[in-house]
């Protein structure tokens, strides 16, 4: 086996473990008996994993942006809170985007491409989906473990209220855009069924697709990012991709060869393809400065 080949075993046991059944144990089991020693088995998968401790692109105090937190009410009472980024002179009201976390709730990573939407004349905002549960926490483990108990439904209306409120932002010019990753871009892609007409444009990367029968719920231009090696999310793509063409929904899907699911994630070692990271993210900002001008 080479090392690519073992690589991308390692990358597709973490991917089972993370998103379908969190045995931690079982997943070590495995990687053990794929690489050989139970130290080869720990030192893959702290590279796999993403490093929360890794350096951000843009750092927190970057003065060419001004951040803070916010909170706001979504549907039945509930609250979200989260964290947003905008240029700090803006020349006037921005296009507005809505940053989405992976499985791993608000964390300094996501923050930090938030501030990277903001740098690019955007007001970013990146909520955390964890607010009605008390937050994100610390423990990585724990924020998946929470994301899995969600009630899902109504996470979604809350991201298709958070729409409407950042586009009636005074900082916003009244359009608003999502992007999102993992498990944000499964979530992203809900929020354009649920949020119809009021949204201006979808970024999702490698999130699982939904039921082909609700794209003609989808109303905003839609530009999707996947992971060529990635099956488990793939799968449910051509039926996502032909679904929306078949709505008529304006719609551009790309496949990145030889990259692995979270691809654009800096903070893991395994997982980072910075050639495709790049392309792709080149890609997002053309596309969402054409579709929220």
């Amino acid at each position: 086996m080479t090392d690519k080949d073992l690589h991308a075993r390692a990358i597709a046991l973490h991917d089972s473990f993370t998103h379908d059944h969190h045995d931690r144990r079982a997943f070590l089991a495995d990687l053990t008996r794929l690489a050989g020693s139970a130290a080869a088995a720990n030192a893959l998968a702290a590279a796999i994993a993403a490093n929360p401790a890794a350096a951000a692109i843009i750092p927190a105090d970057d003065t060419r942006l001004k951040t803070g937190t916010t909170s706001w009410n979504t549907a039945n009472t509930r609250k979200m809170a989260g964290y947003w980024a905008s240029p700090a002179k803006p020349a006037g009201p921005l296009p507005a985007v809505i940053v989405i976390h992976e499985n791993r709730g608000l964390n300094d990573h996501i923050r930090d491409v938030a501030r990277r939407v903001a740098l690019e004349g955007f007001h970013a905002i990146a909520p955390d989906f964890l607010s009605p549960a008390g937050g994100t926490p610390a423990d990585e483990a724990q924020a998946r473990e929470m994301i899995g108990t969600l009630d899902l439904a109504a996470a979604v209306q809350d991201g298709a209220a958070t729409v409407r409120m950042i586009k009636a932002d005074k900082k916003s010019n009244g359009k608003a855009g999502v992007i999102g990753f993992c498990w944000g871009g499964a979530m992203t892609n809900r929020i354009a069924v649920a949020a119809g007409s009021a949204l201006g444009a979808a970024v999702p990367y490698y999130g699982p697709c939904p039921d082909p029968a609700e794209a003609a719920k989808v109303k905003a231009p839609m530009l999707l990012q996947f992971a060529a090696t990635d099956d488990r999310v793939n799968k449910t793509a051509e039926p996502w991709i032909a679904a929306l063409k078949a709505a008529k929904v304006p719609v551009q899907a790309y496949f990145y060869e030889g990259t692995h699911h979270a691809f654009n994630n800096d903070t893991s070692a395994e997982r980072y393809n910075k050639a495709a990271a790049d392309l792709a993210w080149g890609r997002t900002i053309a596309f969402l400065k054409k579709n929220l001008a």
